[in-house]
């Protein structure tokens, strides 16, 4: 994972909210660049039969008023806050991993309207400011 250079960066809370799920033992699994292992493929249907969470891999969910946001495939064991805890736009709340159907370390963030991502409709997000630079956020 060495290779990724995001793997085990921190993960900061991008709005305020309180955190209303957080999972954090599932195994981070090998990277795959390029097309899928045949071992990738067949977990990847067992993930979609276990539902939402199997997905999201490690995660936390953050109610920020009436939207949640989900912050998924977390570093296992990085998951720095608890369910009932309020946070802060800014706090650092885990780590970039490669846990759930992630093929890559990558933090999938997701915002819907309700806390079941599986009935929830989708809300749009939208970043004020330029996109940084691919390598220029790494000192942070």
């Amino acid at each position: 994972m060495e290779r990724f250079p995001g793997f085990g960066r921190a993960v900061r809370a991008p709005t305020e909210g309180v955190v209303i799920a957080a999972a954090h033992a599932m195994v981070d699994h090998p990277a795959f660049r390029g097309l899928p292992s045949l071992y990738y493929a067949l977990t990847q249907q067992r993930r979609a039969a276990l539902g939402w969470p199997a997905l999201a891999g490690n995660h936390i969910m953050l109610r920020a008023g009436d939207i949640v946001i989900a912050l998924c495939h977390l570093q296992r064991g990085s998951v720095a806050v608890e369910v009932g805890q309020t946070v802060h736009t800014g706090d650092p709340i885990g780590r970039c991993g490669n846990s759930g159907n992630s093929t890559e370390p990558h933090v999938h963030m997701q915002a819907f309207a309700g806390p079941q991502p599986e009935r929830a409709s989708p809300v749009r997000m939208i970043f004020p400011g330029e996109p940084p630079r691919n390598g220029s956020m790494l000192d942070i």
